[in-house]
């Protein structure tokens, strides 16, 4: 082992982390298999993948608890299973996922608890420490109960505390598993942008997150495990791949673009092992139903789409999936034939979706078709009132197909079309 009092440093212009060729044995049970993986300074890399893929072991190897029964992992350039307990842990801080603090310590000594690789034997804590402590519990608002006991803090204020003590251990690779686990969405979030902040003023971070989403959101990268081997590494969009996640979680996806964040955005689906009967007709644009087509058209669904714009990205969407288009020229309002035939795919479809899209005197005739419908889903994410700029004309056609359809955000679409259907 080597000595608490050696240097720290980094090694030059070594990978942050480097695992190489690492097989762990958890009793006869081989948990990791011939993992390699890298990880550059100040990224925020995703560990994904399926429940017992290994993601928890991998982030304990990589923090030094457990040893490898072959290969290394290296951090800044060092063996951290040569180093001493305190020598790694001034290299390493983790926030684990389940911590026991039945103790009924202040959250202020908690945090505190992170200074402990930094101190001496016998010398208690110096300045420096102090305002690490302050400036960690400051950075993630856990400062204004910091004399509570930890035992009286909500779930989501423990996971600040935790994290706040993982920011006093000042170590430049943050580990952290399943950060966002049992947190509402506001949590998540918030927990993630701090996250991110840190990897902005210069953190290597490393977090196993389950929402595949919000993985891809906020990572530079993603390291997808399965069943203990490393199935993919590199951005979010290469490693999400429909046949890569069909291949590690066993599951029906369909990966798209989120229409707000531009992200890549996954979205399971029910097996569905033959072709849906049934046909359906897609009313959109500007954006507005690209990922409506991805899912009714992994569902197995007929899917037709328009009347939409040359040089939308909803035709471009539609195109790739070989559906059927009605197509108009670049700005052209819908008129003529373009018109006759979208009345025409209303009329065959068994139900017409019409998505969250902007309504103008152009597209007007779109909405007008679809009153011709058997059946009608809405597809609401907006007030009408903010993207009608047709007047009242629209407005009472809107109600009218509201009123005798099925009102629905993205989400709840396919449940929908399938009782329409």
């Amino acid at each position: 082992m080597a000595d608490e009092d050696e240097s720290d440093g980094t090694g030059g212009g070594d990978a942050a982390i480097a695992v190489e060729d690492v097989t762990v044995r958890l009793g006869d049970a081989a948990v990791l298999r011939n993992v390699n993986a890298t990880v550059d300074d100040g990224q925020f890399v995703g560990l994904v993948g399926p429940n017992g893929a290994g993601k928890t072991t991998l982030l304990r190897t990589v923090a030094g608890v457990l040893a490898p029964e072959s290969g290394r992992v290296t951090v800044g350039g060092r063996n951290v299973h040569d180093l001493s307990s305190k020598a790694a842990s001034r290299l390493v801080a983790t926030v684990p996922q389940e911590t026991s603090l039945s103790f009924d310590f202040a959250v202020r000594d908690v945090v505190a608890m992170g200074r402990h690789p930094h101190r001496s034997r016998f010398g208690g804590e110096d300045r420096e420490g102090r305002d690490a402590v302050a400036d960690a519990m400051e950075r993630t608002a856990v400062a204004e109960f910091a004399d509570r006991p930890i035992t009286a803090v909500s779930g989501g204020e423990r996971q600040r505390v935790l994290l706040a003590r993982a920011l006093a251990q000042n170590a430049p690779v943050l580990l952290l598993d399943e950060p966002t686990a049992s947190l509402d969405i506001n949590h998540q979030v918030r927990t993630l942008e701090l996250v991110d902040d840190l990897v902005a003023d210069g953190k290597t971070v490393v977090a196993a997150i389950h929402d595949l989403n919000l993985a891809a959101h906020y990572c530079d990268e993603l390291l997808l495990l399965s069943d203990g081997e490393l199935v993919a590494q590199g951005p979010p969009g290469d490693v999400l791949a429909e046949e890569t996640l069909q291949a590690a979680f066993d599951a029906n996806a369909v990966v798209s673009r989120h229409p707000v964040t531009g992200s890549t955005y996954v979205t399971a689906l029910p097996d569905r092992p033959d072709p849906r009967e049934g046909r359906v007709h897609v009313v959109g644009g500007g954006g507005t139903v690209s990922r409506l087509l991805y899912l009714l058209s992994a569902a197995g669904y007929e899917v037709s789409v328009g009347v939409l714009n040359e040089g939308d990205s909803d035709l471009e969407t539609a195109r790739t999936l070989g559906l059927d288009v009605v197509t108009e020229e670049p700005f052209a309002p819908i008129a003529g034939e373009s018109r006759e035939v979208v009345e025409r795919y209303v009329r065959d479809a068994d139900v017409t979706v019409l998505a969250d899209v902007e309504v103008g005197a152009g597209n007007l005739p779109n909405l007008d078709a679809a009153r011709a419908a058997d059946d009608v889903v809405v597809v609401e994410e907006r007030p009408f009132a903010e993207r009608n700029y047709a007047g009242s004309e629209a407005a009472a056609t809107y109600r009218e197909l509201c009123e005798r359809g099925t009102v629905v955000d993205s989400d709840d679409l396919l449940a929908a079309v399938e009782d329409a259907v």
